[in-house]
């Protein structure tokens, strides 16, 4: 963060000192948790499920915390906001149960406020906010576009997809003088959660991926996504620049929402950013020409899976807009890695057996994807997917899942096990589709789809986990690893901070 004194960040959350001396600066980061704080940091106090932070106020101090950013006084020097005024609109997704008195969603509204005047005060000397959003593919693009800005200047870019009420500001607080790009996922809930989230950190540049069925319970259609998920362009100014999938017509009809400048992408002809014959190697990594108006260049992603190419061409434009020649776009996307754990994580064990972890979160593109990848990488081999639960998909629930276990027919998998009674509709639909027999199984528990692995996977064999991040199917994909030692000296990739996969 900028540094500021106590007093200013007071005026600007309209808190009170405490405790305090207002000239005192806060020169470090701003943490909520307090093993994370180092001298000059500001602390956030906030309720949780165990612990409420107010009451680690004292112990922040001590870690070198020069201040507590909190609803209520505490033993330490403090900046107390107010309570929410009553009727204040405020999505209160990320604040637990525990929070009774509202004192996490008023302290959550203060971090908001401190978050755009950091931004404000940057953007004004140079730095530049992109955002992205989608149905899907919101982290995996945001880690391509910070690896394709890095070069250009210190990038900030949230960990994992922690992208919610506390992950928008608490990102867009780690940004300093130095920071030149600020790279963030906007996700929502329902209407009006992305314009909210770019009244924090208005946004130059916005990139809309797609619009599918996530969360289909709470939006209620496509068409109610779009609207919201277009909220984005309408935050962008005049001189900004909408990143569009043409391929997918609801995102490609934003164009009429925006008074920016309209990047399209895409395999359609119409894109201004296009990427032409795709072809997949033997491990579905994407090889592809990259066709912009400035020329072209060969691409080779190393990453698994075709539905890459669409994240990488709105990298690419983003990278573009920013003064990247194509050329060393495409041998930046070529030498890209993958930042964030459990998505289509590939690991081999000593006996050839190879886990695609793809379970941080899940919805019927994603899954789709993921099931094309496995039998693309799985052409000689015997395959698995492992699936859970595709979660808030409401009355689309149970075709949803039926058309998942069909299509792994269909694409010629060997095998099939689906986790719980909650996605058991994919079952039935693999059964129906291919009247198959044993090839697909409904297993209760994660348990009990290890113990059949354990007891079925032979060497060589290939296989896919994925779920929603509720039903935790990272167990299997760690319990089958842990069955034998990785090959090539790979190691288990460290855990992340998220929210939970917001759409």
């Amino acid at each position: 963060m900028i540094v500021l004194s106590l007093a200013e960040i007071a005026a600007v959350v309209g808190g009170r000192l405490h405790r305090a001396e207002g000239s005192a600066t806060v020169t470090g980061s701003v943490e909520f948790d307090t093993r994370e704080l180092g001298a000059g940091g500001l602390y956030v106090a906030l309720p949780g499920a165990r612990v409420d932070g107010h009451d680690l106020a004292a112990a922040a101090v001590e870690a070198g915390a020069v201040a507590v950013l909190a609803a209520r006084e505490v033993d330490a020097p403090a900046i107390v906001v107010p309570p929410l005024a009553e009727g204040h609109a405020y999505e209160r997704a990320f604040v637990l149960a525990s929070d009774t008195d509202g004192s996490g969603a008023a302290v959550l509204v203060a971090l908001a406020k401190l978050a755009r005047h950091v931004v404000e005060r940057l953007a004004a000397d140079g730095l530049t906010v992109v955002g992205v959003t989608g149905s899907s593919g919101k982290t995996s693009t945001k880690d391509l576009i910070a690896q394709l800005l890095e070069p250009l200047g210190p990038t900030v870019a949230p960990p994992g997809s922690f992208n919610n009420e506390l992950g928008h500001p608490w990102t867009a607080l780690r940004a300093d003088a130095a920071t030149r790009y600020l790279v963030l996922e906007m996700s929502a809930r329902g209407i009006g959660h992305i314009a909210s989230a770019a009244t924090v950190t208005p946004p130059k540049i916005g990139v809309v991926l797609n619009v599918g069925s996530a969360h289909a319970s709470e939006f209620g259609s496509r068409e109610v996504t779009a609207k919201a998920k277009g909220e984005l362009v309408e935050a962008l100014p005049a001189d900004g620049a909408a990143i569009l999938n043409f391929d997918d017509p609801l995102v490609a009809a934003m164009a009429d929402r925006t008074k920016a400048r309209v990047v399209g992408v895409g395999e359609s002809p119409n894109a201004r950013v296009r990427a032409v014959d795709v072809t997949l190697d033997e491990q579905a990594r994407a090889s592809f020409r990259l066709v912009t108006p400035d020329g072209e260049a060969e691409v080779r992603l190393p990453l698994f899976g075709e539905h890459h190419v669409g994240n990488a061409l709105a990298a690419a434009a983003v990278a573009l807009e920013l003064g990247t020649s194509v050329a060393d776009v495409a041998a930046r996307l070529s030498a890209v890695q993958r930042r964030s754990d459990r998505r289509m994580e590939v690991s081999t064990r000593a006996d050839g057996v190879v886990v695609l972890n793809d379970s941080y979160n899940a919805n019927p593109e994603s899954v789709r994807a993921g099931l094309k990848t496995l039998a693309s990488m799985g052409r000689d081999r015997r395959t698995w997917a492992v699936l859970g639960e595709m979660a808030e998909l409401g009355d689309e629930s149970v075709r949803a899942h039926d058309e998942i276990g069909r299509l792994a027919v269909r694409l010629n998998i060997s095998r099939l096990i689906v986790i719980g009674e909650r996605a058991a509709a994919m079952h039935h639909g693999a059964q129906h589709e291919g009247s198959w027999g044993e090839e697909s199984v409904l297993v209760p528990d994660v348990e009990a789809a290890t113990a059949l692995l354990h007891d079925q996977l032979r060497a060589g064999d290939l296989v896919l986990v994925k779920a929603s991040k509720s039903a935790a199917l990272w167990r299997v994909a760690d319990a089958v690893l842990a069955e034998a030692p990785l090959a090539g000296g790979q190691q288990a990739p460290a855990q992340e901070r998220s929210n939970g996969g917001d759409a």
